[in-house]
């Protein structure tokens, strides 16, 4: 299930790879490892507080339709 939040993270990602890749191409084997592993890891403390954001609001609505 795709939301605007992966589609956008997704865009975001392909745009990111295609821009270092222009720019440092491929001289060495392993020159964009550091790179790509710092923007996976990002993308995916993005994703993590994104999940965290969502659920916090599900919670919330929830405790507020309790009634004692």
């Amino acid at each position: 299930m795709r939301t605007e939040i992966t589609d956008a993270i997704h865009r975001t990602w392909h745009q990111v790879r295609r821009h270092l890749k222009a720019r440092y191409g491929r001289e060495r084997s392993d020159a964009g490892y550091t790179t790509e592993t710092v923007i996976i890891t990002a993308l995916l403390i993005g994703l993590g507080i994104a999940a965290l954001g969502i659920l916090a609001a599900k919670v919330t609505d929830k405790a507020n339709g309790l009634t004692f």
